[in-house]
């Protein structure tokens, strides 16, 4: 069973930043959008950031300007850069990935922005 495997999260100040990686622990054939999504305490879940295959991007508006997505094709990689983060940042980051026979969740890693 394939899994997604997540890393980069921890505790950071307001004004830091933090990069997130997910990748899977085995193969997956034709991988097509790659995204995460983060989950708030008391909050609905919020797509934050995805990216097509053909490295189109699209991005929450309450991160635009500071977070960017990217992906290694070859790794099967997506990254999540995390600048200017703010405590409203603050949530369990999940990865998501799109194949072409099904999806795939990563566990989520803990995202924590505060002095």
């Amino acid at each position: 069973q394939v899994q997604l495997v997540e890393s980069g999260g921890g505790l950071v100040q307001p004004g830091g930043s933090l990069r997130l990686s997910c990748a899977p622990s085995g193969s997956i054939s034709e991988i097509w959008t790659m995204a995460w999504y983060r989950l708030a305490p008391g909050k609905q879940r919020e797509s934050v950031a995805a990216i097509t295959s053909g490295g189109i991007t699209r991005y929450a508006d309450s991160v635009k300007g500071r977070f960017t997505i990217s992906r290694d094709n070859a790794k099967n990689t997506v990254y999540l850069q995390m600048n200017s983060l703010k405590p409203e940042d603050t949530a369990a980051y999940y990865c998501y990935v799109r194949g072409r026979i099904r999806e795939y969740w990563g566990q989520g890693t803990q995202v924590t922005v505060s002095s």
